[in-house]
């Protein structure tokens, strides 16, 4: 027995090696990530971001087949393209084929560019059908800078 002691002794020091490892490599990197995201925002220009309301009246036939294409394409959208902000779409509760997308794009180009996205050109003509009226607000955010406190109270 007394000669495998040093050995467990070893293995129990690998493995509290690789957890402080992991520990620290957790504490670090999403600090690093916070620090890399705070640099980009202190650059952004609020001038230049195109900020939105869709007002969107669905055929009520077709609502639970629209309602399942706006939350994809509002994901995937955020998640794929760096300049899509917030895609949020909203079902006004006492009428459910009124739909509301608060849609926000760091700028025109970016705007421009998610319109050419596979995505939105699926969600875009597989939808044209189901939606009765289609109205898109321009909007001028009054306080853009605090979409940041928003967005991080998530």
């Amino acid at each position: 027995m007394k000669n495998y002691i040093p050995h467990i002794l070893g293995a129990v020091f690998v493995l509290v090696v690789i957890g402080a490892w992991m520990l620290i490599a957790r504490v670090i990197k999403p600090q690093e990530e916070v620090q890399q995201m705070t640099e980009v925002m202190d650059t952004k220009d609020y001038s230049q971001m195109l900020v939105r309301i869709a007002e969107i009246e669905v055929y009520e036939q077709y609502l639970d087949e629209y309602l399942a294409a706006a939350k994809n394409v509002g994901s995937e959208s955020v998640a794929k393209e760096e300049g899509v902000i917030c895609i949020f779409p909203m079902q006004v509760k006492d009428e459910p084929t009124t739909i509301r997308i608060v849609e926000i794009y760091r700028d025109e180009t970016a705007y421009k560019a998610h319109l050419q996205t596979e995505h939105f050109l699926k969600y875009k003509q597989g939808t044209l059908h189901m939606v009765k009226s289609l109205r898109l607000v321009d909007t001028h955010p009054l306080a853009p800078e605090a979409m940041e406190q928003i967005f991080k109270k998530l």
